[in-house]
Order: structure tokens, then sequence, then C-alpha cells
């Protein structure tokens, strides 16, 4: 084959260039160009005028299919719908081929017809994961295989829901290019998500992430899909997290709470209590917080740690698990700028307890009520909860969603709640409202506590 029928393509981003590069000119990646053959030109055909159809006269809506696991189902908006395309990704061992082996055991022993194709392991290995997990009974038809000509073959005849692990070991032999590649990977998916559509059958894809998290491979596969997941959960803790990031039949907000056991995932039906179960007795810590956030639909209550003390050497340290290190600085600048808290001479250590990430706003003042507390050695009010968006100013902001956070602290045990002063929830049920609207008041309240203890002490 010549050069000129050969090009090279981005492993990132899927561009095409005629020479090699170190960087991509598309996405800025590094060494990420790859030889590969250049595809056939389609022959062109005469087009033809389109069926139309008016909305209102369409096809109605199909049925969904619930997997019968009730966290992966809301993550999916009610199920799985006929002829879509689910892709999850996730870190290796969280558990995506076992959480989909149960969704596929459940569906088949509900009379559905499953098929688990794997490009991993073989037939004996998956036989053994359901022995473990106690499906050995599931009627689940297996196969191991890596073409994706043989596997849109088998589909194209039989199977409601087809599991493919992973879609990365698949390859098109028309290609001349490796399992894997941008070309592969693109073409693959193609082939099994037109066979699925037109069998009106749900596949589930998993996929590969690169070591920055994101599914390895090119992004237009992303777009290909109907829904994209994401496993996310840390190898310390037992418990993960199912998120949404892309749902064309649903919310992209939703979460689903699993707990790993010997007995493959478990669901967790009040995540809140679970985050909050390592308290002692609900007693307070000098700097720990509890946030009332949302995730979604649902309201969720995670404890922020967070740890200031003196540098050990050199410049001070920023260590943040579970949460924006950006919206730290922020918080951290607010502070020692409109409350006047020193700060920025200390080493700052932030954890979320349980492995959660948190993404929204609102947890800016529980964040710096954690700050502080821990550098005025006081605990924060015991019994309380916080949630709250700082502005640049200082000013403590409103958030969404206020009467459902009060309504689960309230249902978990607690008696006060710490929220901003403008526009204030309206359902504040059993629980005592303490408004801030200010972080200077913030800092105010826990560092006169924690001064008149020391003086109690003394």
């Amino acid at each position: 084959m010549s050069r000129k029928d050969r090009s090279y393509v981005c492993q990132t981003c899927g561009a095409a260039a005629r020479q090699w590069a170190g960087r991509c000119g598309s996405c800025g990646a590094w060494n990420s160009l790859v030889e590969e053959a250049a595809a056939p030109a389609a022959a062109g055909r005469a087009g033809r005028k389109l069926d139309l159809v008016a909305l209102d006269a369409a096809p109605p809506p199909v049925e969904r299919r619930a997997t019968g696991i009730a966290e992966f189902d809301r993550v999916l908006g009610g199920g799985l719908v006929p002829g879509s395309c689910v892709l999850i990704g996730g870190d290796p061992g969280i558990g995506k081929s076992t959480l989909l082996l149960q969704a596929a055991a459940k569906l088949a022993a509900r009379g559905h017809d499953c098929l688990y194709v794997t490009g991993e392991e073989a037939v004996s290995q998956i036989a053994m994961r359901a022995r473990r997990l106690g499906m050995a009974d599931a009627p689940v038809a297996l196969a191991a295989a890596t073409a994706a000509g043989d596997i849109a073959a088998t589909l194209s005849e039989r199977g409601e829901v087809a599991v493919v692990d992973s879609i990365q070991t698949v390859h098109l032999d028309g290609l001349d290019s490796a399992a894997g590649s941008v070309a592969q990977v693109r073409a693959s998916a193609q082939a099994l998500i037109e066979v699925a559509r037109r069998r009106n059958a749900a596949l589930l894809l998993v996929g590969h992430v690169t070591k920055d998290g994101a599914i390895a491979g090119p992004r237009v596969l992303e777009h290909m899909v109907d829904t994209v997941l994401y496993f996310e959960g840390e190898r310390g803790h037992h418990f993960r997290i199912l998120r949404a990031v892309k749902n064309r039949y649903g919310a992209t907000d939703e979460i689903g709470v699993f707990e790993m056991t010997d007995r493959g995932l478990g669901e967790v039906a009040n995540p809140s209590a679970l985050f909050l179960g390592d308290r002692q007795d609900g007693a307070a810590l000098a700097g720990t917080a509890v946030f009332a956030g949302v995730e979604g639909a649902r309201p969720l209550l995670v404890e922020i740690q967070a740890l200031v003390g003196p540098p050990a050497a050199g410049s001070p340290r920023r260590a943040v698990v579970g949460w924006d290190a950006g919206r730290l600085a922020m918080v951290l600048a607010v502070l020692e700028t409109r409350a006047g808290i020193a700060l920025g001479g200390r080493d700052i250590y932030l954890n979320v307890a349980g492995g959660l990430r948190i993404s929204e706003p609102a947890a800016d003042l529980a964040v710096a009520a954690a700050l502080v507390s821990s550098l005025e050695g006081a605990a924060a009010p015991a019994g309380s909860v916080w949630f709250g968006e700082i502005g640049l100013t200082g000013e403590v902001r409103p958030v969404a969603h206020g009467d459902t956070r009060l309504r689960e602290a309230q249902k978990l045990g607690f008696e006060t709640a710490i929220v901003p002063s403008a526009r204030q929830p309206a359902g504040s049920g059993g629980l005592r409202i303490e408004t801030v609207g200010h972080v200077a008041e913030v800092a105010a309240r826990l560092g006169a506590g924690a001064r008149s203890e020391r003086r109690a002490r003394a």
C-alpha cells in the first residue's frame, strides 16, 4: 500500500493528519498520532426522498426494560430502552463487569433473552464469577469473541439485551489497524449499534478509561451512544458511585450508590446513613462539618473533613480528595481576604468522607466551616448541617432544593441547619434554622466558641 493511502490518526480525538507530528493539532495531545490505513472512499449513490412522519403520528414510545437493580434503573431513567446503546466506563476492578453480569442475570430471570460477550476473559471465567455471585443458574448466553462481524451476526438473530465487554477489544476485519485504535473502536461500535437498533435490542458496552479518567478511544464514541455512565469509587472504600454524564432518555445528574461485597454489588437504599455511619454517635469533631447535598433528585448528607496545620517545610501544601481544588483555593482566598483568617501559609488537607465526589457549589459553606473549625480547634455545633454558596465578596448565597436538603437532615436526626439568610427554605420541619449572610459570621461563630472553650480549659 502506498504512503498516500495512509494517514496519521490521533488516538485521543480522532483527527487525521497527512504526516506525523509530536502533538495533535486538534486536541493538543502529545504522542497520540498513530499511522493507520486511510478509510476507503464510499461509492456515491443517488439520493432518495425521506419518508417524513408527523410528530403527532409517530409510533408510541416503547416500554423500558427494568433490570431489577433499582439503583441502576434510577441512573438509566427507569430501565433500558429497547434499541438504545449504553456505554459504561470506570477504573479497572471497580465493578463494571460485575454490575452488568448481575443486570443480565436479573433480566434473564425475568424471561428476557440476554447475551454476554467477553473479549477479555474466557467463558469458564465468567461462569466462575457467576457461581461466586450466586447466579450460576441464570439463563444468560455466554460467548468469548473479539470479531465485530461475528458479534453482529449473532445479535442479528437473537438477544433482547446484549453486553459487550469491552468495546476496546473488538475489531473489524476490514480495517488495517489494531483493536482499540480510533478507527476500530468507531467502526466496531457503529456496526453493533446498527444491528441493535434494527432489532430493537438494548446494547451495553464496557469502555476502558485512560489515566485521566476519560473513556479511552475516540470522543465520537460518546456521541454515538445514547447513554454514558461512569463507575466511580476509591480502592480503600467499599461503596461505588454510578453517575450518568449523558442520557438521551433520562436525567444526567442522577447517581446510583452500590456497596461492594463478596456477593457482588449491593444496592444502598439510604446513602446518607452510609456516608455518615462512621461518625461517633452524631458527635461533632473539630475540623468536620456535615454538608446537606443533592445529587440529581436524591439528597445526600456527607461529612466534610479538614485539617489545617503549620507547613512541614517549604511552601504550604494543598491536598483535596472528593472536591474541586480550584474551588478550595477560592474559598481560602475569600476567608483570608473577607474574613481576616490567615490560611495562606498553612498546610491544608480536605476530604469528603466515604469516597464521594461533590461538584455542586452548595458545599462552599460546609467547607468553610470545616476549615475554620480545624484552625480554631473547636467543633461545629453538634447535630448541625451546612449548605450555601460563597461568592467572591464573601456573601453566602442561597442554593436550590433547600427544602429537600432540610427534610433529609431532619429524617436522619439532625437538629440545626445553618443556611444562607437570603431566600430561606420554606419547609424547615422541626429543624432549628440559623442563617448566615457572610463568611465573617461563620468565622466569628466558630472562632468565638473556640476561644471560650480554650479559656475554660485554662
